[in-house]
């Protein structure tokens, strides 16, 4: 019987609400909070039965969140608003000793880069105050990491080329939109690419590699190669990583329209001035940009994410491929919410539950494969994200 204070009411936040009021006997009380306190009232009145207690707070500011958790008095704080407030909320968990757990690494508002080197710095500050940072607890980062960790546990003596392989092929109807906070998702995509190959990291230009792989129940869908959070963490976990990649795929009519807003100069994050205000050309376009979470419905299709594995088992070669896929239009009857939120906000509740009981602990700042991954494998499949799993078959993405 655990207190969770549950910051962010966009699309995540939503899922995440839901699935910790659907674990009582964990999870026996729930407050959700965000800057527009309205947003949390609806999440809560959609899950009902009083389950869930609603705040005001603006986690920019350190204080007013210490404020928060000193009168609620959680025992662990799931952060799921911007990347951008990880360090402040960070910084209220450790003024009051509370555990902290997020679901996507920091990144400075005016630089379009991510990196775990602000959030590890954490270390030893978390550690003195008896208190763990659980780190990119969501599907990507998140689940793929655990995958990988249960691949070594049980597949591998060791692994030496990892692909992360992220495909939604699912259809919401809209002219143009992202499937999470598009600020986010427009500046992860549009900053250089890079991958780690024999001990050191390649950069490549934006979008510039790509190939058709192939997805379990999708198809064959053209993949980007991008940079993405959980290399950085999976190739300092596991040093015997020969080369580590990840994909993501985009349909032609997104790329085509991506291209024209650079070119125009909206996905911008340099503030300019109009009409005698400034503003930051990319946080317009996600002003103007449809709300994920409104996605949901009439949202058809798949999404299928996965991690494609070789490496050696016993002397011998051997490849191993996990993945999960979820159906955008069978979220939605469950609990109004579109796939990409839910595999995030799924795995972010239990990784909370492995938390606040016993499964996963420890002081100090972690990334998801530092633990046990086969509790959280265990129960992942029962709360909606079912995996499977091919065992020394073709990688498509070798293909």
């Amino acid at each position: 019987m655990a207190k969770v204070l549950i910051i962010g009411a966009g699309g995540v936040g939503a899922v995440v609400a839901h699935k910790c009021a659907s674990v009582p006997e964990v999870f026996s009380e729930i407050m959700l909070a965000s800057r527009t306190k309205s947003k949390c009232d609806k999440i809560a009145a959609a899950v009902g039965g009083n389950r869930i207690q609603t705040a005001q707070v603006d986690a920019d500011n350190v204080q007013e969140t210490i404020q928060l958790i000193q009168q609620y008095k959680p025992d662990l704080v799931i952060n799921v608003a911007l990347p951008y407030q990880d360090l402040p909320i960070m910084d209220a968990c450790l003024a009051t000793k509370t555990n902290y757990m997020d679901t996507a690494n920091y990144e400075p508002k005016d630089e379009a880069k991510f990196e775990y080197k602000w959030q590890w710095a954490y270390q030893d500050k978390f550690k003195e105050a008896g208190i763990m940072a659980l780190l990119g607890c969501g599907f990507d980062p998140g689940v793929t990491s655990i995958y990988t960790a249960y691949a070594a546990k049980h597949h591998f003596d060791e692994i030496h080329y990892l692909d992360i392989v992220d495909c939604n092929a699912g259809d919401h109807g809209k002219a143009f939109a992202t499937n999470f906070n598009p600020e986010i998702n427009i500046r992860e995509i549009t900053q250089k690419g890079k991958y780690w190959e024999n001990g050191q990291w390649i950069e490549i230009e934006p979008m510039s590699i790509h190939k058709p792989i192939h997805y379990p129940n999708v198809g064959e869908k053209e993949s980007y190669l991008l940079y993405h959070e959980e290399l950085e963490s999976l190739t300092k976990n596991y040093p015997t990583l020969k080369r580590a990649r990840f994909w993501m795929t985009f349909g032609p009519k997104y790329i085509n329209v991506l291209n024209v807003l650079q070119e125009v100069g909206l996905t911008s994050i340099k503030p300019i001035n109009f009409e005698g205000k400034e503003i930051v050309p990319l946080q317009f376009l996600k002003a103007v940009l449809p709300e994920p979470a409104s996605l949901a419905e009439g949202y058809t299709g798949q999404t299928s994410i996965g991690c494609q594995i070789k490496g050696i088992k016993d002397g011998q070669e051997k490849t191993y491929f996990v993945w999960n896929n979820c159906d955008h239009a069978e979220v939605n009857r469950e609990i109004g919410a579109q796939a990409v939120s839910y595999t995030t906000g799924v795995p972010a509740m239990l990784g909370a539950k492995m938390i606040l009981t016993g499964k996963w602990k420890g002081t100090g700042v972690f990334n998801v494969e530092e633990f046990d991954p086969d509790p959280f494998m265990a129960e992942i499949g029962k709360y909606g994200l079912p995996w499977n799993e091919e065992i020394n078959q073709p990688l498509s993405v070798e293909k």
